[in-house]
Formats: C-alpha cells, sequence, structure tokens
C-alpha cells in the first residue's frame, strides 16, 4: 500500500512540469516549425521578377535564379547582388500591389 502512495505522489508532483513542456510545445516549438515549413516552400517557389527582401534587411527585384549553386540575384539601388536562395526572407510583390487600408 505505501508504495501506491509513494507513485501516486511522485507522478502528481510530475504533472506541473509535464504540463508546462506540453504548453512550450504548443506555443513556441510548432509554430516556429510552420513558420519555417513556410519559408522553406516559398524560397522553393521564387521566380524572376518577384520583389523581395533578404534576411539582412535588402530590398530588391530578383533578376537571375540559379539552381547549380542554389543561389539568386537581386537588382537594387546600388546595383546587381547576389545571394543564397535561403537569404530570401520576405515577399514584397504581393504587399506592394495590395489595395490601400483605409
Amino acid at each position: 500500500m505505501m508504495f501506491l502512495q509513494a507513485s501516486t505522489s511522485g507522478l502528481t508532483s510530475m504533472l506541473p512540469f509535464l504540463a508546462m513542456i506540453v504548453v512550450i510545445y504548443f506555443f513556441m516549438i510548432r509554430p516556429q516549425m510552420a513558420k519555417q515549413k513556410k519559408e522553406k516552400k516559398f524560397q522553393a517557389e521564387i521566380k524572376k521578377g518577384t520583389r523581395v527582401i533578404t534576411s539582412s534587411g535588402i530590398h530588391g527585384k530578383i533578376v537571375e535564379l540559379n539552381d547549380n549553386d542554389n543561389t539568386i540575384t537581386i537588382e537594387t539601388g546600388a546595383g546587381r547582388i547576389k545571394f543564397e536562395r535561403a537569404a530570401i526572407s520576405m515577399d514584397l510583390t504581393n504587399k506592394l500591389n495590395a489595395p490601400a487600408k483605409k
């Protein structure tokens, strides 16, 4: 009988810790994984003429795609710059063409 009480007490003391792990998974880890999946899909579907922002904050328009070495050439106000495909973080084309909010 004493063994049953000890195991129940141990399980009860572990419940807050387990609940905290579940909360962290659903509020932090899972959304981050979904965001990464969305970014990878976006980077795979990039095409010429798309206006983008790089992860370093440079705005430009894609003028050349090179699938052999996984690079992209972007035309900015300062000229053409070559980036890795993974450095592209956001598509500006849809945001620029969206109707203005009132």
